[in-house]
């Protein structure tokens, strides 16, 4: 089953911890924070012809990471491939995204953020990659209407149509306990 919270049980958040130097608390409200945000910006991507064909051929490289059951062995994880899918996932509103995740509370700061999100990013499209793939081989489908965008949709708890990139960060942090990041990317609060 599609949800967050098995989302989040794929992330090593102990792990990520120790790799940042802060406590599980810490780590465990950055994480929480962090992936509705990537979420959002893959949704937003999805939307877009070109980015869905895009985000279907990248999945293709990211589905051995998330293998059985329990969170994924952090040393496993390319952060350089990482850095890599979060620069294509929000381009020139990165640096605005990781300013306003570290301005929120449960986030924690932007030195912060910066180091987790490209641990998160090869986490997150090994699932998705699982996901589109029914656990098997078969390859992601990019059809508008269902694929990549409604297993986004169930992750982020929506329908998944919203307005570029502002709307669907918005929509998903909007659900953020703080708020913040949804009222700048034009979310509900």
């Amino acid at each position: 089953m599609t949800s967050f919270d098995d989302l989040l049980s794929q992330v090593p958040i102990a792990q990520i911890a120790d790799k940042l130097g802060v406590d599980q608390a810490t780590a465990t409200n950055a994480v929480k924070a962090a992936l509705p945000t990537l979420l959002g910006g893959l949704q937003a991507k999805a939307t877009e012809p070109e980015g869905a064909a895009s985000l279907a051929g990248a999945l293709d490289q990211h589905g051995d990471l998330v293998e059985g059951e329990g969170a994924v062995d952090i040393d496993q994880v390319d952060v350089g491939d990482g850095s890599k899918i979060v620069d294509k996932v929000f381009g020139a509103e990165k640096n605005t995204v990781i300013s306003a995740l570290g301005a929120t509370k449960s986030a924690g700061c932007n030195d912060l953020v910066a180091k987790l999100l490209p641990m998160l990013a090869p986490i997150v499209m090994a699932y998705l990659a699982k996901q589109m793939s029914g656990g098997d081989a078969a390859a992601p489908q990019t059809q508008s209407g269902g694929g990549i965008g409604d297993i986004l949709g169930s992750l982020l708890g929506g329908s998944g149509k919203s307005g570029g990139i502002g709307g669907a960060i918005g929509e998903a942090l909007a659900k953020n306990a703080d708020g913040a990041l949804g009222g700048l990317f034009g979310g509900k609060r």
